[in-house]
C-alpha cells in the first residue's frame, strides 16, 4: 500500500517538474519538499469544515473550494460576500459601528443566535465575488518597488490615469508593504490573505486574527454558540498551522492558466488592447525578483495589472484598508476566458459589458472601444478571450 501510495506520488511529481503548468496543477520545476507543501494545501483547500473544527459562528463558506472551483478549484464561482456601510448627512463613509467591519456573513452555526443582521442605517450595500488564486505565488513576488515605479496619483504624464499602490501594514510581519491581494489589494502577502479568508469567510480564528467576527453579536452570545477556544488554527508540532500555512502554500505553488494558442486575430487584438491605453493599467507582464528559489528568480508574470488601486467607475462605495470607496485594485485579466460573472460585483455578463462599464480614469479607453470598427472589435474580445 505505501509503495503504490509512493509510485502515484512520484508520478504526480514527475509531471509537475517536467510539463507545461496544467489547470490547477502546480508550477513546473517543483521540488519533491515543495509538492507535498502543494498537496498537502490542496487538501486543505477542499476540506469541509464542520462547527468542531473551527467553523462559524458566522461564516460565508464550510471550505476554501466552496468560493474556488472554476474552472478548477483555485478559480471562481458566482458566490459572492456581501458588505455594507452606511453614507452620513456629510456624504461621508463610515461604518456601522467602532469594529470597522463591513463584512456580513451569509450563513451561520445551527440555532442561529449569531447570524449577523444588517442594521437599517445602513445605505451602502456591495456584492464582491471571488478573485481566482492561480499564480498567487508568482504575484507575491513581485517586488513592492515594482509597483511603486508603476504608480502615478496625480497623473504627472497627463495621460488620465492616476493608480496608486496601496499601503498596508502586513499582519504577518508587521512591516509597511504593498497590497497587492483583494479587490481592495488590502493584503500583501499570501500568508495576511489566507489569515483574513480563515477567519472572515470560514469563522476560523487564527493568530493573526485571532478575534472573531459577526456584526452586531456580543461577545457572550459568540461564546454560546461557538464554544472552542481561539484560536482554532494553532501550530501543529512542526511550527506550522493547520490551516492557514497549508492554505498559503497551495496558493504559492498554484500555477497560473495558460493562454489559449495565438492566432494572427488574437495578435490583431492585443494591439488594439494596446492602442485603447488598456495596459496602461493592465499591464502586461510584471517580474519577479531575486530569489533563492529558482521558481520565483525574475521570472515573467503574464497577469495583465498593475496591481494598483484606480478609480474606474466601478468602485463599491466601501473603503478599506487603504483603498478609499470608489478605489478597486486592477483585476488581473490573465485566466479570463474562465471567468464568469464580470467585475467585483458580478454585475457584467460578458466582456462587454464589463468594458462599457468603464469610466473615469478609463473613459478614454471606453470611449476608444465604443468607436472601434466591427473588424477590430472582434478581434479585440478574442484577444480578451484567449487569456
Amino acid at each position: 500500500m505505501i509503495g503504490a501510495a509512493f509510485a502515484v506520488f512520484a508520478t504526480a511529481l514527475a509531471i509537475a517538474q517536467t510539463r507545461t503548468a496544467q489547470a490547477g496543477g502546480p508550477l513546473p520545476g517543483i521540488t519533491p519538499v515543495e509538492f507535498e507543501e502543494f498537496r498537502i494545501g490542496l487538501d486543505d483547500f477542499l476540506e469541509v469544515e464542520a462547527s468542531e473544527e473551527g467553523l462559524g459562528p458566522a461564516f460565508n463558506g464550510t471550505s476554501c473550494a466552496v468560493c474556488h472551483n472554476v474552472p478548477v478549484i483555485g478559480g471562481v464561482s458566482p458566490v459572492a460576500e456581501m458588505r455594507a456601510g452606511r453614507v452620513n448627512e456629510r456624504g461621508e463613509f463610515e461604518t456601522l459601528d467602532g469594529t470597522g467591519e463591513t463584512l456580513f456573513h451569509l450563513f451561520s452555526v445551527p440555532g442561529h443566535a449569531c447570524q449577523p443582521i444588517v442594521p437599517a442605517e445602513a445605505n451602502v450595500f456591495a456584492r464582491r465575488v471571488p478573485i481566482p488564486v492561480f499564480g498567487a505565488g508568482l504575484v507575491e513576488a513581485v517586488p513592492d518597488d515594482t509597483l511603486r515605479d508603476l504608480e502615478d496619483p496625480f497623473d504627472r504624464n497627463g495621460d488620465g490615469v492616476s493608480g496608486r499602490a496601496a499601503i498596508v501594514v502586513d499582519l504577518a510581519t508587521g512591516d509597511r508593504r504593498v497590497g497587492r491581494f483583494g479587490w481592495k489589494a488590502q493584503h500583501a502577502t499570501l500568508l495576511a490573505f489566507s489569515a483574513d479568508a480563515y477567519r472572515n469567510e470560514m469563522g476560523i480564528t487564527n493568530d493573526l486574527f485571532p478575534a472573531e467576527s459577526a456584526y452586531g453579536v456580543a461577545a457572550d452570545r459568540m461564546r454560546l454558540c461557538d464554544p472552542f477556544a481561539d484560536p482554532e488554527d494553532i501550530a501543529d508540532p512542526r511550527t506550522r498551522r493547520r490551516g492557514i500555512d497549508n492554505f498559503a502554500s497551495f496558493m504559492k505553488f498554484l500555477a497560473p492558466l495558460a493562454r489559449e494558442g495565438v492566432t494572427p486575430q488574437t495578435q490583431a487584438g492585443e494591439k488594439v488592447f494596446q492602442s485603447l491605453g488598456c495596459a496602461t493599467c493592465h499591464v502586461p507582464v510584471l517580474m519577479t525578483g531575486a530569489s533563492a528559489n529558482p521558481l520565483f528568480n525574475r521570472k515573467r508574470v503574464e497577469l495583465f495589472s498593475d496591481l494598483l488601486l484606480h478609480e474606474v467607475g466601478t468602485g463599491d462605495g466601501i473603503r478599506q484598508a487603504s483603498a478609499d470607496t470608489h478605489e478597486i485594485r486592477t483585476p488581473a485579466l490573465w485566466g479570463l476566458r474562465f471567468r464568469r460573472p464580470l467585475l467585483h460585483d458580478g454585475s457584467a455578463a460578458t466582456i462587454d459589458q464589463a468594458v462599457l462599464r468603464h469610466a473615469r480614469e478609463a473613459d478614454l479607453a471606453r470611449r476608444g472601444f465604443e468607436q472601434l470598427s466591427d473588424v477590430d472589435k472582434a478581434a479585440l474580445l478574442a484577444f480578451l478571450k484567449s487569456l
